[in-house]
C-alpha cells in the first residue's frame, strides 16, 4: 500500500459516494465528471492495494474494507476541516453551497438569511433554487441540494430538521370581489384559488373551502403563489394565501381579507439537511438556518457569526 500516494480529494470522493449513494451524485456535488470519480476510485483501489467496490452489473457497494475506511476516515477529514477553519475562521471559508426554498420561505426569510450568510463567508458560492416541497426533500436526498427550507412535517431517517416558525394563511379578495362576495352578489360566479396538489399546503386549502359557503363555486389551481395574488389583486377571485407574501398588498388595500370563512390553521415551516454530512461549513449554515422565524419581525439569524 503506497500511503504517499493517496491524496485528500481521494478520500473525499469516497466520503461523498458513500454518503449519496452513487458516483454521478458524488461528481454533482464535488462538481466533477462522473468518470473523474471513478478514475479518483480506481486509484484509490490501486494504491491501497484493496478492492473498495463490489460492482453487481450497473450498480456498485462498498465492500467490507470500502465501509471500514469510510468509518476510519470520516472523523479525521471532519477534524482537519475544522482545524482549517480554526486557523482563518469562516470568513475564510470556500466551497459551493447548494440552498433550496419553497417559495413562501424565499418571500420572506430567505433574502435576508442569504445577505447574512454572505457576510459572514464571503469566500462560498451559494447556489439558490426555487421549487416545490416535494422536489426539494428528493433533492436533499440525492445530494443535489444541501440544505431546504420546506413546508413541514418534513420526517425522513437520512434528514435532520429543525422548525423555524409557522406561517398564517389568510382568505383574501379584491375589495370589489370581497364586497360582491360579502353580499352574495353573483355568488355562483365567484373563481376560487389554491396552491396545486402537489403543494403541501393545498390539502388544508381544499379542506377550508370544503367547510365554506363557496363549497360548490369554482376551484381554480395555481403553483404560483405570486401569480395567484396578483391574480386576486386584478379581480379574478377569492384565494387563500400566505400571509408574509401579501402584507404589502393588504396593507396598501389591494387585497382585503373576507369576513365569515373558516379559520385556516398555520403552515409548519422546517429547514433541512441529511444526517450524513457533517462539514463544518454546512453545519455551521444548518445552525444559523435553525435561528430563524419565518413569520417574526426578525427575520435574520441570530448568531452573529463570531463563535465556532
Amino acid at each position: 500500500m503506497s500511503i504517499s500516494r493517496i491524496s485528500l480529494y481521494h478520500l473525499e470522493t469516497l466520503l461523498w459516494i458513500d454518503r449519496l449513494g452513487t458516483f454521478s451524485a458524488a461528481a454533482e456535488r464535488l462538481n466533477t465528471t462522473q468518470p473523474a470519480v471513478s478514475a479518483r476510485m480506481r486509484e484509490l483501489e490501486q494504491r491501497m492495494g484493496a478492492t473498495l467496490f463490489r460492482r453487481d452489473g450497473r450498480g456498485m457497494s462498498l465492500t467490507a474494507a470500502g465501509r471500514k475506511l469510510v468509518r476510519d476516515c470520516d472523523p479525521l477529514l471532519r477534524d482537519m476541516q475544522r482545524a482549517l477553519l480554526g486557523s482563518g475562521g469562516f470568513a475564510e471559508a470556500s466551497g459551493v453551497v447548494r440552498i433550496g426554498a419553497g417559495e413562501i420561505a424565499a418571500a420572506s426569510c430567505l433574502p435576508p438569511f442569504v445577505a447574512a450568510l454572505k457576510d459572514q463567508m464571503p469566500g462560498v458560492g451559494l447556489e439558490i433554487e426555487i421549487d416545490l416541497t416535494a422536489n426539494l426533500i428528493q433533492q436533499l436526498l440525492t445530494g443535489r441540494t444541501d440544505i431546504a427550507f420546506a413546508a413541514g412535517p418534513v420526517a425522513h431517517p437520512a434528514l435532520k430538521t429543525r422548525p423555524i416558525g409557522e406561517v398564517a394563511l389568510v382568505w383574501l379578495a379584491s375589495p370589489a370581489t370581497a364586497a360582491a362576495f360579502a353580499e352574495g352578489r353573483e355568488g355562483a360566479l365567484v373563481p376560487v384559488w389554491s396552491l396545486a396538489s402537489h403543494s403541501p399546503i393545498h390539502g388544508r386549502m381544499r379542506e377550508a373551502i370544503r367547510s365554506s359557503r363557496i363549497a360548490q363555486k369554482s376551484l381554480n389551481l395555481c403553483n404560483n403563489a405570486r401569480m395567484m395574488i396578483d391574480i386576486a389583486r386584478a379581480g379574478g377571485g377569492v384565494g387563500i394565501f400566505p400571509e408574509p407574501m401579501v402584507r404589502g398588498a393588504m396593507a396598501e388595500g389591494a387585497l382585503v381579507e373576507l369576513a365569515g370563512l373558516p379559520a385556516l390553521a398555520p403552515v409548519e415551516f422546517q429547514v433541512a439537511m441529511r444526517v450524513a454530512d457533517t462539514e463544518p461549513v454546512l453545519t455551521r449554515i444548518f445552525d444559523e438556518a435553525a435561528q430563524l422565524r419565518i413569520a417574526g419581525a426578525n427575520l435574520t439569524p441570530v448568531n452573529d457569526g463570531a463563535s465556532g
